[in-house]
């Protein structure tokens, strides 16, 4: 299995995820030219791709949908309440017939040799899911727009090679910040993003031996930055209650605009 990130933030956010035969992108929420420029550094192309997997419908995750559905004539698969949701968000414009194909959380498909299972996150949109992507033996989650976790979310996270996991923000930087208070609220809300700390309890939750590559991202612009991130989690993982500590696998953090490096597992 291979996982990249294309573009990750709360700015948009596009990630590649395939195998050797089949390619996949979960969300497009940046222009059709950058996605198109992501892909080219990953030697694929957007006529390759077998499927467009969308977590929800909110613009940091879908801007560039209408434009690669209408170009390349890619499937879109996302759940009944996202496929509405997008049907009615004028500027995305006129989605070719045919293109959405509904899927349901904890109902596993498959896409090529690549099998898909959508799981439930709490975030405030239509229908959003997470994403675990499993083939050869080997697995890889996207876990991204989740303002808490449950059990149901570590179990759908257990037995990972990697993931992309979300650090959204630094607790103290938004609590500090300019951003207004109603906003404040719904992003450490419940329905909102996992904070820097909250993402170090949840790896510390599903590490096990053979998770090779976490990368954190969607992180907030305003409200954190890359080494603070990257330390937060690395901390809590090496003082948290597990056998593990911070250099017992990869950890790296998903830039905004470049391309991350392959991580093959």
């Amino acid at each position: 299995m291979k996982l990249c990130s294309i573009a990750s933030g709360s700015s948009g956010n596009c990630i590649f995820a395939g195998s050797e035969t089949t390619s996949l992108l979960i969300d497009a929420g940046i222009s059709g030219k950058r996605v198109e420029a992501g892909l080219a550094v990953l030697d694929r192309s957007a006529k390759e791709l077998d499927g467009i997997l969308v977590t929800h419908e909110h613009s940091d995750h879908i801007q560039g949908l209408g434009v690669l559905a209408r170009r390349y004539g890619i499937p879109i698969y996302a759940t009944d309440g996202t496929i509405q949701a997008m049907q009615q968000t004028k500027s995305l414009g006129k989605f070719p017939e045919g293109i959405f194909h509904t899927i349901h959380a904890d109902d596993t498909f498959t896409l090529g040799d690549i099998a898909v299972h959508p799981f439930t996150i709490s975030h405030d949109a239509a229908e959003p899911v997470g994403y675990r992507m499993e083939s050869g033996g080997k697995s890889i989650a996207i876990a991204t727009d989740l303002g808490v976790y449950s059990d149901y979310t570590v179990q759908n996270l257990t037995g990972l090679d990697a993931v992309l996991l979300e650090a959204n923000h630094d607790e103290n930087m938004l609590a500090v910040g300019p951003y207004p208070y109603p906003l404040k609220q719904r992003i450490a809300g419940a329905k909102g993003h996992l904070s820097n700390l909250a993402a170090g309890h949840l790896l510390c939750e599903i590490l096990h031996d053979n998770l090779q590559e976490v990368l954190l991202g969607h992180l907030s612009k305003e409200n954190n930055y890359e080494a603070l991130a990257f330390e937060t989690v690395a901390c809590e993982v090496t003082t948290g209650d597990n056998p593990y500590h911070s250099g017992d696998f990869h950890l790296a953090v998903a830039k905004r605009s470049e391309v991350s490096p392959l991580i093959e597992v």
